[in-house]
């Protein structure tokens, strides 16, 4: 509750103890019949008799008196002033602009301080720092609404667990990949040999090595999938669909992750690491550019094992896959993994400007080398390289495994 005082006393006491920003923002001039809370309804001018506006230059007036004082100082006008009638004039609201000597005297008698009315300089030096006082409370409520951003509820929390754990169990080597990881032989896969469609080739040697990796690193990403107990609840057909449309989205994000800015290569499932070139002419073409770019710039992200964890989660329950029937449920899925995820992002307090957007962007980065790839090997399937993604055997690889397990 705010402090009325019981005298102009007491009122002189409060005011001169408050903040001069404070002051300043009680009453501010440019609002026309604003009475600060302090004045009584009825409160007059200690000049005039009209009605007070405020407590100005250490006494209660009204806005014209206040005005007149201060033009007055500033311009030291007074010695100027001239009274028609001895000093003796009376001073009303009425009488106030017909002898400039006598209001000017009576300011003073009442007790206006002319030590307060301030120059052009010290007005600009005031009004400056006003203006950095107001920045400096706006970048502070600024910082405390960055600092109230949520956090994960308990709920939450058991969800992220759950999504943590799936990918920790399913990722090739964990965190000992660098000590694990074997370099693939430097005369693999820089000679394109065999022509590819479109123009491209292909080395038959770093696609066979390729090819050895891929049926481990789908099993991988399909245990994962099935850890998630919102995804084992979907039919049979929504969870292949969304494997086989997520599958080269994951393990794109996992080499990406593992992407060495000093050997300038990328870990394939924990195993293979690769430069861009032996990935390229290994069979991926222009979309081993696309991953190799993600791994670079992924790598400035510092992202922890939930963080990737938790974009997988979000890759697998895209809910505009082809063919899904049970749609606005892997949607409603895919949200409370976002909502999560962004909480989760709040925690971690990244220092990264725009984190979670830019995080965001990659999903869509994520998605295009997917679309990419789907649409490369089409045309590799002609040519009779059937690779993983869009082999029949793929799908057949899928089916089996959910009618095994």
């Amino acid at each position: 509750m705010e402090q009325k005082p019981d005298s102009v006393h007491e009122m002189v006491t409060l005011v001169e103890k408050s903040n001069e920003n404070d002051y300043l923002l009680l009453i501010p001039s440019s609002m026309s019949g604003y009475i600060p809370s302090y004045l009584d309804k009825d409160e007059l001018c200690v000049v005039c008799g009209d009605k007070a506006t405020g407590y100005h230059y250490r006494c209660i007036t009204c806005e014209g008196c206040k005005g007149f004082f201060r033009r007055t100082i500033q311009k030291n006008l007074h010695p100027t002033y001239s009274c028609k009638y001895e000093g003796k004039c009376v001073i009303d609201k009425v009488t106030r602009n017909q002898c400039q000597e006598c209001r000017f005297k009576k300011c003073i008698y009442v007790g206006m301080a002319t030590d307060l009315v301030l120059d052009d300089s010290k007005r600009l030096a005031k009004r400056k720092l006003i203006e950095e006082n107001r920045e400096k409370r706006r970048r502070e409520e600024l910082q405390k609404t960055v600092g109230m951003k949520p956090e994960p509820t308990d709920e939450e929390w058991e969800l992220i667990k759950i999504v943590t754990e799936a990918h920790v169990a399913t990722n090739a080597q964990g965190s000992h990949w660098k000590q694990k990881r074997k370099f693939l032989p430097e005369d693999i896969g820089q000679a394109p040999i065999v022509n590819a469609p479109e123009g491209g080739k292909v080395d038959l040697e770093a696609f066979s090595q390729f090819t050895k990796i891929i049926t481990p690193a789908i099993t991988r990403v399909v245990d994962f999938a099935k850890k998630l107990p919102m995804f084992c609840e979907l039919p049979c057909e929504d969870q292949i669909i969304l494997l086989k449309g997520c599958c080269m989205e994951i393990m794109s994000l996992r080499a990406a992750v593992r992407y060495d800015p000093e050997s300038e290569t990328l870990t394939l499932n924990g195993e293979i690491a690769v430069t861009r070139g032996q990935l390229k002419n290994g069979g991926l073409g222009v979309v081993s550019d696309a991953i190799f770019d993600l791994g670079m710039s992924l790598s400035s992200f510092n992202l922890d094992d939930t963080e990737v964890a938790l974009l997988q989660a979000v890759l697998l329950m895209s809910s505009d896959r082809p063919g899904l029937v049970s749609v606005e449920r892997i949607e409603k899925c895919q949200e409370g993994f976002l909502l999560a995820f962004e909480h989760y992002i709040n925690y971690r307090k990244h220092h990264i400007a725009h984190f979670w957007p830019k995080l965001l962007m990659k999903v869509t980065d994520l998605r295009m080398i997917g679309a990419c790839h789907a649409s490369r090997f089409l045309h590799m399937k002609v040519f009779k390289l059937h690779w993983f993604y869009v082999s029949t055997e793929f799908s057949n690889f899928l089916t089996m495994y959910f009618t095994v397990r």
